[in-house]
């Protein structure tokens, strides 16, 4: 049954049924508000969760909009199958074929994109009263990975502290249940990447340079199912590092693909 929560603005949030390593309990979908409603991350193309998210939108009036956090296929995938149902709806993102670009304090129905760059270079986070929307950006539990895009890691620190800013009451999670202390979860998350940071500083400190060295300092805690997340976040930590010059000469750098 999807979860109601009523006293942050009427929003309903739907979970699909991809459980796995990278989604947790399975992605999920937020419906906020009636008569119109608007769908955030539409989710991936499984029958019985857009079913579900069809019947919860016809039941609140309709569908106002589509926005997605960012265009990952287990956000995105199921956007056709909505649109088909609903015709000429808009969809809003960050970048493709949108109706709506999405930027900082970007308006879309009641949802205010919020800019969370570093899952994704298009990620954003939406606000909606006290509740935060945050996609893949800030999870219900663990951790996110972080793609090395230029500038990935200082952009979503960033975020992260555009999000501290909003005195939130709940933040309402692509995957993982919903977390209603923000700002022990959003200061935990800070946290964490520069725990990250400075383990790995402290082992280029004693000489580690290849990326096996680099993920034993800084990333020995996780298993070896996320060690190429664990890889790809390596990147964006050197990333950092080479863009504040701290980065030592003869590093090894992960391949992009990894």
């Amino acid at each position: 049954m999807p979860r109601v929560l009523i006293s942050h603005g009427d929003i309903v949030g739907i979970r699909a049924d991809n459980p796995g390593p990278f989604t947790l309990s399975g992605t999920n979908s937020w419906i906020v508000g009636r008569d119109p409603a608007w769908l955030v991350d539409p989710g991936p193309a499984l029958a019985p969760h857009i079913n579900a998210l069809i019947d919860e939108l016809e039941r609140r009036g309709g569908l106002g909009g589509i926005a997605l956090t960012h265009d990952h296929a287990d956000h995105a995938d199921a956007v056709p199958a909505i649109r088909d149902r609903f015709r000429a709806v808009p969809l809003a993102a960050a970048r493709g074929d949108v109706d709506v670009r999405l930027g900082q304090g970007t308006r879309f129905g009641p949802l205010e994109a919020v800019p969370t760059p570093g899952h994704a270079p298009d990620h954003v986070a939406f606000v909606v009263g006290t509740a935060g929307l945050t996609g893949d950006a800030v999870l219900g539990q663990g951790s996110v990975f972080i793609a090395p895009d230029p500038g990935a890691l200082v952009g979503y620190l960033a975020g992260l502290e555009r999000l501290r800013q909003r005195d939130l009451s709940l933040l309402c999670p692509g995957h993982g249940p919903p977390v209603d202390d923000p700002a022990a979860k959003l200061a935990e998350y800070v946290s964490h990447r520069l725990e990250r940071e400075q383990k790995l500083l402290a082992g280029l400190e004693r000489g580690a340079r290849s990326v096996p060295e680099l993920l034993e300092a800084a990333w020995s805690d996780v298993p070896d199912l996320l060690r190429p997340a664990a890889t790809v976040t390596l990147a964006a930590h050197l990333d950092k590092l080479a863009e504040e010059g701290r980065l030592p000469d003869g590093v090894e750098r992960p391949a992009r693909s990894a």
